[in-house]
């Protein structure tokens, strides 16, 4: 079991939405926290059936004078269920925890999401403070964070069951999409324009799609929380931006298990974005978890000078570039100094796979395990 850095409030008598992609933990950690609480699992074929044919059945299921937790799992797969919990928290006080891996369902139905009566967190995939002694940097660029993708002991072969897991359970079985061929094909073709700025036109007519479709499986991607898009950093812009966004998936694994990799395919341009994937990814939960309430963003000009991840918020500014070479040259700097000499305020990162960091000016390079482990007081 890892120390999961999540922190609810479950002293309090607020009902709580914990999203995350599947396999993550939120279950595990649930259980582990709330042992004696009231679980019903929706992926659990008669508990799912029961309380979809009549979602008003849930208060019989419920202990009189209740008074302790009652998690139910996967709420998006009876998206309806939201009415009653709305209704039980308001005339019997009962309070609620509610996990789900897809927004998708919740928001295309228009349910009830409690009227603001619950706090809303997240669970990531691992980071390497959960991981301690256990973290190797090889193994997490090749297999990701996610707890299972750790412990398996084929993490391959695991993370190629879940992504079919994720195609047959969630987008055949709620009919997100009719063609589970050209989706299954779309997240190969996706795989491609990992950390790239995203051209939608263009992968459409690669998939010999209308772009319109193409489109509705990005959103289809953000919607089960698998994939992360950036939008270009344009506060007080001295120069001329794009206006395209950034393309990632959620976890560097779950990247590397879409990737195709054959003689054809550069495998240095595979791995560098898949560093970029494994730092962000860290960088979205740790700003989560402590509520630093940064927006992360990129930053990348029309003549071309570009910085992976820019981070704003009432912390600060900071700026991030991931190199995956051992060795820093003039031009590596380039984007970060350009960023600075634009924003003198921000301060200035560079991630590579030195053996020690390094001062280039006013940017300081950081071995990428160093930088990792040392997040959290680097933003906070």
């Amino acid at each position: 079991m890892f120390n999961r850095i999540l922190k609810l409030p479950l002293e309090g008598d607020s009902s709580i939405f914990l999203f995350g992609p599947r396999g993550t933990g939120k279950t595990s950690w649930l259980k582990a926290h709330l042992p004696n609480s009231l679980y019903f699992d929706l992926l659990q074929f008669t508990t799912y059936s029961s309380l979809l044919a009549q979602p008003d059945r849930l208060e019989s299921l419920v202990p009189v004078d209740y008074q302790d937790w009652i998690i139910i799992d996967e709420i998006q797969r009876v998206p309806e269920l939201l009415n009653e919990v709305h209704r039980l928290i308001e005339h019997k006080k009962y309070k609620f925890i509610l996990t789900g891996s897809s927004a998708r369902t919740l928001r295309r139905k228009g349910v009830n999401l409690l009227a603001g009566r619950a706090l809303t967190y997240a669970m990531h995939p691992l980071v390497i403070q959960e991981i301690g002694e256990q973290f190797r940097l090889d193994r997490a660029l090749e297999f990701g964070m996610l707890p299972s993708a750790i412990d398996h002991a084929d993490p391959r072969e695991y993370l190629t069951s879940y992504v079919r897991t994720y195609i047959r359970e969630e987008v055949l079985q709620e009919g997100l999409t009719r063609n589970i061929g050209s989706f299954a094909r779309f997240l190969e073709v996706a795989s491609f324009s990992q950390g790239q700025v995203l051209n939608i036109s263009e992968i459409a007519r690669e998939l010999a799609l209308t772009r319109t479709v193409v489109a509705n499986y990005f959103d289809i991607l953000d919607d089960l929380l698998l994939s992360t898009r950036l939008f270009v950093f344009t506060q007080r812009a001295k120069r001329k931006m794009i206006a395209h966004q950034k393309f990632y998936f959620f976890d560097v694994g779950v990247y590397k298990a879409l990737r195709p990799m054959g003689p054809l395919d550069a495998r240095e341009e595979a791995e560098g974005a898949g560093l970029e994937t494994l730092f962000l990814q860290s960088l979205i939960a740790i700003n989560d978890y402590y509520r630093f309430e940064y927006k992360i963003y990129f930053w990348r000009t029309l003549a071309g000078d570009e910085v992976d991840f820019i981070i704003y918020g009432p912390r600060g500014l900071h700026a991030f570039e991931i190199k995956r070479s051992s060795q820093l040259h003039n031009k590596a700097l380039k984007g970060l100094r350009n960023f600075g000499a634009d924003y003198p305020e921000a301060k200035l990162h560079m991630i590579f796979l030195g053996k020690q960091k390094e001062y280039h000016d006013a940017i300081t390079a950081i071995p990428v395990e160093q930088a990792l482990r040392e997040l959290p007081q680097l933003i906070g």
